[in-house]
């Protein structure tokens, strides 16, 4: 009952309002015992709270939201999520991947004009047959940029092909606009600038299209900015079809060439661009962020330039490990995301490292020629690195562990999480020492557990939201109560089985 207690005073005014009520409130009356007494919400928070936790540390407290988002209006529905982000108004901004829908989620998708398959029989923006005005009752796809409040309203929805006239519209090739063929990544900066990638590789020759291929030029090799109403304001980068670490000036307007970018931050003190480029680089990229034009780059441990060759024919890391290679001198695809704390820490998933790498925005060497294959700290901007569940390797199907990470939002920005896809979970770190001090989430079906985790981020209460991809393809809200930051000692060896889940 102290769990509820502790539960229903966090969510006052969120969307679980709806679970705090039946606190009090039963639906009915032959089922008012085991409510009344609480055992809803404290087998809710049991479920889906933190866990493994360290003896000697302190975390946040969470319980998942079941009712969030709200329901989505004109028969929408969610893909992939291959990106996430709560901007500084506290709006959580998710970047949906229609074409990832199958056949039976899109019913309501009817037949583009003059579109068939190689039968001629016609079909929808996916691709799927839509034969004498046959369908489904659900379901349509949502448009791709999707921004929501705190309690899960949808407030704005635009971009992508689901959004009609968008293409062609608001993002016009002319003006430099190609939308990407995978979307991947979104970040809301501080002058409220909608900043956006992909990373889909360039179309094989003789690959099928479908209606709502987007990018035919080649390999999602961009990133594109736009205002927070969709209009469209810049383009850094081109479409390649191969991987280029060391690139300045290959794209349009002489702004760096990416190839297949994952993820990217915003420093308002410089304004500076950083981009986590990405599935097939293996580079964080640094551009201005008002005219896209390179400043600089560094691959792992600060290195500038990077030898792709060398990286490609080091192989994967399990590879590596097992010649005695303990501090892998490049970054392995993917480069999936990076971030920035307040005190200028700049934060790198390496994922296919099975690692984090934490930079030092402020030296002067961090982005410029520098060698470091030794991973000295304090050379090239580097400071440290931690692994994640070091020997976790499922490829193809999974490459590596640390997906997305962010902040907790107290002064100090005590505590770090860690989303990992493989594993399905969030560790939660001390941000000073690097050490784990419990997790959230593990891998399953229902409220609050993952599959495929792909995107973490807070908002200023220090509630999370996390983002799923494969056939996960929903977002998700864990409310914050008890504790703002985290405190106390853990363990450096981070992820294995948990004692409690064997």
């Amino acid at each position: 009952m102290k769990n509820a207690a502790k539960i229903a005073i966090a969510l006052a005014g969120l969307s679980l309002g709806l679970l705090v009520g039946l606190v009090v409130t039963p639906v009915r009356a032959d089922d008012a015992s085991p409510v009344k007494a609480g055992a809803l919400l404290d087998q809710l928070q049991k479920q889906t709270g933190v866990y493994d936790r360290s003896t000697s540390g302190k975390t946040p407290e969470f319980v998942v939201d079941p009712t969030w988002p709200q329901p989505l209006p004109h028969s929408w529905l969610l893909g992939q999520i291959g990106g996430l982000y709560v901007d500084h108004h506290d709006h959580i901004w998710v970047y949906n991947r229609p074409r990832t829908l199958n056949d039976d989620e899109v019913g309501l998708e009817g037949p583009i004009a003059g579109a068939t398959d190689a039968k001629g029989q016609p079909v929808n923006g996916l691709g799927f047959v839509r034969l004498n005005g046959f369908g489904a009752d659900c379901c349509r796809a949502a448009p791709s940029v999707m921004e929501f409040d705190g309690g899960g309203k949808l407030l704005h929805a635009w971009g992508g092909p689901a959004d009609p006239n968008f293409i062609g519209g608001k993002c016009k090739s002319d003006d430099g606009c190609i939308w990407p063929n995978i979307e991947h990544g979104i970040y809301v900066d501080q002058k409220d600038n909608v900043w956006i990638a992909g990373n889909s590789p360039a179309l094989k020759a003789g690959e099928k299209e479908i209606p709502w291929t987007t990018n035919k030029g080649g390999g999602d090799g961009f990133i594109l900015k736009f205002d927070r109403d969709g209009n469209f304001k810049m383009r850094i980068g081109g479409t390649p079809s191969a991987p280029d670490s060391n690139s300045k000036d290959g794209g349009i307007n002489r702004t760096p060439l990416l190839y297949r970018p994952a993820d990217m931050v915003y420093d308002p003190k410089t304004n500076r661009l950083y981009v986590a480029d990405g599935y097939a680089n293996r580079r964080i990229l640094i551009v201005d962020a008002d005219t896209g034009k390179y400043i600089g780059h560094f691959g792992a441990y600060g290195s500038n330039p990077i030898d792709d060759a060398a990286a490609a024919a080091a192989g994967t890391w399990p590879q590596a490990s097992s010649k005695g290679d303990v501090k892998p001198a490049f970054f392995r695809n993917p480069v999936h995301c990076v971030k920035i704390a307040d005190d200028g820490k700049i934060y790198v998933c390496d994922r296919g490292n099975d690692r984090i790498q934490v930079f030092d925005s402020k030296d002067a060497s961090l982005g410029k020629e520098c060698s470091n294959p030794n991973g000295e700290a304090g050379k090239c901007g580097f400071v440290t690195e931690r692994f994640i569940s070091a020997k976790t390797y499922t490829q193809p199907v999974m490459p590596g562990t640390a997906v997305s990470m962010n902040f907790s939002p107290d002064k100090p920005q005590s505590c770090l999480y860690i989303g990992d896809n493989t594993n399905q979970t969030i560790y939660i770190l001390s941000r000073d020492k690097l050490e784990q001090l419990g997790r959230l989430g593990h891998g399953g079906r229902m409220a609050g557990d993952f599959h495929w985790l792909h995107q973490v981020s807070l908002d200023s209460q220090g509630n999370i939201y996390t983002g799923e991809v494969d056939t996960g393809k929903r977002v998700q809200k864990f409310v914050r109560y008890g504790a703002d930051g985290c405190s106390g000692g853990g363990t450096a060896d981070i992820g294995g089985e948990a004692a409690e889940r064997k």
